[in-house]
């Protein structure tokens, strides 16, 4: 792949949000709304999410959702008061999982494109990130930060440029970074599963490590999320003392 990348590219990458899951730790907030309109600084969550990823340069947004994802539609249509341009892919009668909702998204997705999780408020140049993925050849990214069980546990153990390890439920004392919650995909990365079939992105991830197939990009900005009461409560402070919060 060639890494170079022409100013007005990004407006061409889409954005898929993974805004499926039950939001189970932000209960009772999200028993009748799902959690992409969790109130934060005063706005849905996803508005947020939103102006930082057209600060970024990103214009194309295809949100994976499930759990209650028909009222996320009807809050933010089309994407236009945006400026962005918004689809949406449903899981259906059951849930997918974070891979099998990205697998049934492909149509509106394209050979490549960003992953967000739907929790995730990223602050960073999305533009490097995409660099480091175009010069890397490999057919998915991971991008990771040197977390040091700081804000949450780590998860990855990166090192010499290359992620070595990713596991989420055993850990080891390399671990020293963690999942970002970005990351880049092609078409081709998800040829492992059919459609329709339920898998996690985690699953994913460990499948490309293991062939060597998994870029890593290091992030040096720390993240936010709403993830739990105290993540929301500290991006809503955050948000709330630099409303105009920049990507670069």
């Amino acid at each position: 792949m060639s890494a170079r990348l022409e100013p007005g590219d990004l407006a061409r990458w889409p954005v898929a949000i993974l805004a499926g899951g039950l939001a189970t730790r932000l209960r009772p907030a999200t028993e009748k709304i799902p959690k992409a309109l969790v109130t934060v600084a005063d706005e849905p969550f996803l508005a947020h999410q939103l102006r930082l990823l057209h600060s970024a340069g990103l214009r194309r947004v295809v949100i994976c959702a499930g759990y209650l994802g028909e009222m996320i539609e009807a809050e933010f249509g089309d994407g236009a008061r945006f400026d962005m341009q918004i689809a949406y892919s449903f899981d259906g009668p059951r849930l997918l999982g974070t891979g099998g909702a990205l697998k049934q998204a492909l149509s509106l997705l394209g050979e490549r494109f960003f992953v967000l999780y739907g929790d995730s408020y990223l602050p960073i140049d999305y533009g490097s990130v995409a660099r480091v993925f175009l010069d890397a050849g490999k057919p998915a990214l991971m991008t990771v930060f040197q977390n040091d069980g700081r804000w949450d546990t780590s998860n990855v153990w990166f090192e010499g440029g290359r992620i070595r390890l990713y596991d989420k439920a055993s850990r080891t004392s390399e671990m020293r970074h963690i999942d970002y919650g970005l990351g880049i995909l092609s078409r081709e990365a998800l040829n492992e599963w059919k459609a329709a079939e339920a898998f996690d992105l985690a699953s994913l991830y460990r499948l490309l490590i293991a062939r060597n197939e998994l870029a890593g990009c290091e992030v040096t900005r720390r993240f936010y999320e709403i993830g739990s009461p105290e993540g929301l409560a500290e991006l809503g402070a955050l948000l709330t003392s630099q409303p105009a919060f920049s990507t670069s």
